[in-house]
């Protein structure tokens, strides 16, 4: 045990004298779930708008003060026709153009009903659908107050639940996928390494030569990175809770418990590629490129797995952070306890247990 404890503090050692592993275990870490957090979101917010108001009547100021009072919406002040609304669409100053009738007020108040336009820039056609849907909810209440008010018959309400994330936050969506990428790459690509370093500067001879098994020299490899990776782990959680202001709906213990899981499947991923590869710029290439482009297109974080063809649905089975996202997202946003995640933990526990076996039977016991 004590020549255990001798290789975990000679692998910390490695960690710590070199300042750009450093900056990649912690700073880069926080730096994404930072810009994930504020800057990469899907949330539209502060959109230029042009609202024509024709009516420039009670309901017509009425509404446009609700449309300008939201969060999702800036009122451009100087359009005042459709005319300047296409002219304005065209030169990428506003987003979208809300058209309200002259005869707005008096439709709804005798013949209880109105119509208002929407035209939207549809070359990104995603944001001219969120702002759509935003406009759209915007109007539907002011209708509902009219309706209230006057009681006019045959009113239809509709009521609208956002479960789990009323909002509508961004930061509920990246920081359980991003919180997954960190800590597949960080483990990944830093124990990735760990091995094929001894073997570029002549110290696996020495280390060969210990009394210790290669099971035991493997996971000596491991525990630093372990132990790294839950401060990590924990700084994403402060950040998501105190910063980015998500909550933790569920059992606190069981979301590190799960985490810790994952680290040990990322390691373990790690430890094959070094036990296979023999130099170190191969193994961090392979680390970046071969997990971070699956980690970002199928693990469902980015874009909807059920959304992809069928072949790549099932490919998407093969990336670990796949089954974490959805563990986190059971367990931190929704709250649901052990019994909801249960196979994707298996299924973890299942890809741990692979990859260090292969490790195991990749270690090499001489180097000839």
């Amino acid at each position: 045990m004590r020549q255990y404890g001798v290789f975990i503090r000679k692998e910390f050692k490695h960690i710590f004298r070199d300042k750009r592993s450093l900056i990649i275990l912690f700073a880069l870490p926080i730096a994404q779930i930072l810009i994930f957090g504020f800057a990469l979101t899907n949330e539209i917010k502060n959109t230029h708008i042009a609202v024509i108001d024709m009516a420039h009547d009670a309901a017509s100021q009425s509404l446009t003060d609700r449309l300008e009072a939201s969060r999702y919406f800036e009122l451009t002040g100087d359009i005042h026709s459709v005319a300047d609304a296409d002219a304005a669409l065209l030169a990428d100053k506003i987003k979208m153009a809300i058209v309200i009738p002259a005869d707005f007020n008096n439709s709804l108040m005798h013949g209880h009903a109105s119509q208002v336009q929407l035209i939207t820039d549809a070359t990104d056609p995603n944001t001219a659908t969120t702002l759509q849907l935003y406009a759209s909810a915007i109007i539907r209440d002011f209708q509902s107050d009219i309706n209230d008010q006057f009681k006019l018959p045959y009113s239809l309400h509709t009521e609208v639940r956002m479960m789990y994330n009323p909002q509508l936050k961004g930061a509920y969506l990246f920081v359980p996928g991003v919180m997954g990428m960190i800590l597949l790459l960080i483990s990944a690509m830093m124990t990735s390494i760990a091995i094929v370093r001894e073997k570029e500067i002549n110290t696996m001879e020495i280390i060969l030569a210990s009394p210790l098994r290669p099971i035991v020299l493997i996971l000596s490899k491991a525990v630093p990175y372990i132990v790294i990776s839950m401060v990590n782990v924990t700084t994403i959680l402060l950040i998501g809770v105190f910063i980015l202001g998500l909550p933790v709906a569920g059992n606190i213990f069981l979301l590190i418990g799960v985490c810790l899981l994952f680290i040990l499947t990322a390691i373990a991923l790690g430890l094959m590629i070094s036990n296979i590869i023999d130099s170190q710029q191969t193994a961090m290439f392979i680390s970046l490129m071969g997990l971070m482009l699956p980690t970002l297109i199928l693990s469902g974080f980015m874009f909807p797995i059920e959304n992809m063809p069928v072949p790549m649905q099932v490919l998407s089975n093969i990336v670990p952070t796949k089954w974490f996202f959805i563990i986190v997202k059971d367990v931190m946003i929704k709250g649901l306890g052990f019994a909801s995640i249960w196979r994707e933990v298996l299924i973890l526990a299942g890809m741990t247990a692979f990859f260090l076996f292969v490790s195991y039977r990749k270690f090499k016991i001489r180097l000839a």
